[in-house]
């Protein structure tokens, strides 16, 4: 019997670490999880110094509304792109964009009245140069990890995400609150020289070089979409899940109502320590083959969660509440990533991806705008309570409206065992 480490890992959590096993996908794991502890920490630090600055939920809420059309554009525009380009390149030359507009963030930050407009077009160009790069990350993380190895690599990227969810918000709460937002960025900043040493380390991969205009590989990519309702679902369902039901930008508006000091950092960890509970203890997620079931259970989860968040008038019920929400959304991430990585053709894995992070980004940011408008006639709780009903209520419509996201079975799916027979035979 196998009594290693990653033996141990997989009998006490049911984590698989085989991808990692593979240097390449090593070090795109290491330079991803050291970029979102930085990500992590700003992300939310900008809310809290628009705070400061601003005293206006509305003014939070608008962080939401200047980042849809970048997050669009640049998801679209970035599928594209790593599609027909060096993925590896794509991703380094954004990381560049990334840390610039961090650095514009410092730079603002040591003004004696640091300008709101500089943060909205810091947040404006943080969302294009994320949107351009992230579906160059997603297809060269399937092109890294064999089509057996897809699940345990989802499970793996959301203990990223959920570790680097925990660590990061929390010390940078406690960072912003104590030595101010601009010491937040600096350390972001640090996180992308470390980040970037990784990445040039990484395989080149090209792409297809096709003779297809840009305008002429979207329409290929979106038609394969409109043939696959089933990975339309799995868009909607998050979009509407996120769309009615984003809380973290307003946090702190809800922290400010408990009386304890520490009422903010509790509420950062809340979804995230949901989320690593749920992934650590993912062993069940092996059984389950129906992706698009639980993927719609996971979504109605996660607004029943955000209601008892918001509805809860104690500290402790407001965390539990948020902590099941991250469960919930933890096992949708990871049915989702599985469902895409296990059936998109690798050729269009970019333009898809594109799609996908418009659909997980565009919902949150749309959500934090509708509760921070709704804001203007009902309270934030009711705001936010509303928001969790109408979230569970909207993805049992979504459905039954596309039976085929709810048949969806990866033993008998066509699509996985096309996928399937044309990696095989793959390296580890």
């Amino acid at each position: 019997m196998d009594n290693g480490p990653r033996a141990v890992v997989m009998r006490l959590f049911g984590l698989d670490l085989s991808p990692l096993r593979s240097i390449p996908y090593r070090r795109l794991y290491v330079a991803g999880l050291v970029t979102s502890l930085g990500q992590q920490a700003s992300y939310v630090t900008l809310p809290y110094q628009l705070r400061q600055i601003t005293h206006s939920a509305v003014a939070v809420g608008v962080i939401g509304l200047v980042e849809v059309a970048p997050l669009v554009l640049g998801g679209l525009y970035g599928g594209y792109l790593a599609d027909i380009r060096n993925r590896r390149r794509i991703i380094i030359s954004f990381e560049w964009v990334l840390a610039g507009a961090t650095a514009a963030l410092v730079l603002n930050g040591e003004q004696s009245h640091p300008s709101t407009v500089v943060i909205y077009l810091c947040a404006f160009v943080l969302a294009g140069a994320g949107a351009l790069q992230r579906p160059s990350l997603e297809a060269l993380n399937q092109s890294l990890v064999r089509h057996d190895l897809q699940r345990a690599s989802a499970t793996l990227a959301n203990l990223r995400y959920t570790g680097a969810s925990i660590v990061g918000p929390t010390l940078g709460g406690l960072a912003a609150v104590a030595a101010g937002p601009t010491w937040v960025y600096v350390a972001n900043l640090v996180t992308y020289v470390a980040s970037l040493s990784l990445l040039s380390r990484l395989p080149s991969v090209p792409g297809t070089n096709s003779p297809d205009t840009p305008a002429q590989m979207v329409r290929a990519g979106l038609s394969y979409l409109r043939s696959r309702p089933d990975i339309v679902g799995t868009y909607v369902v998050d979009m509407l899940a996120m769309a009615w039901a984003f809380p973290v930008g307003f946090l702190p508006f809800v922290a400010a109502t408990f009386g304890q000091r520490y009422a903010l950092s509790l509420l950062y960890l809340g979804l995230p320590l949901g989320a690593l509970f749920a992934t650590v203890t993912s062993r069940w997620t092996h059984r389950v083959h129906r992706y698009g079931r639980a993927i719609v259970a996971s979504a109605v989860v996660w607004g029943l969660g955000i209601a008892l968040f918001a509805e809860g008038r104690s500290l402790v019920v407001a965390v539990a509440g948020l902590a099941i929400a991250g469960g919930a959304d933890a096992m949708s991430g990871v049915f989702r990533s599985t469902l895409w990585n296990e059936s998109i053709p690798p050729e269009l894995r970019g333009r898809t991806a594109g799609v996908e992070m418009i659909s997980y980004s565009i919902g949150p940011t749309a959500g934090q705008f509708r509760a921070g408008a709704m804001t203007a006639w009902m309270s934030l709780r009711s705001s936010l309570v509303l928001g969790g009903l109408g979230a569970a209520g909207s993805v049992g419509v979504v459905a039954a409206a596309l039976p085929s996201l709810w048949r969806f079975d990866a033993r008998v799916d066509p699509h996985v065992e096309e996928v399937r027979r044309r990696r095989s035979p793959e390296s580890p």
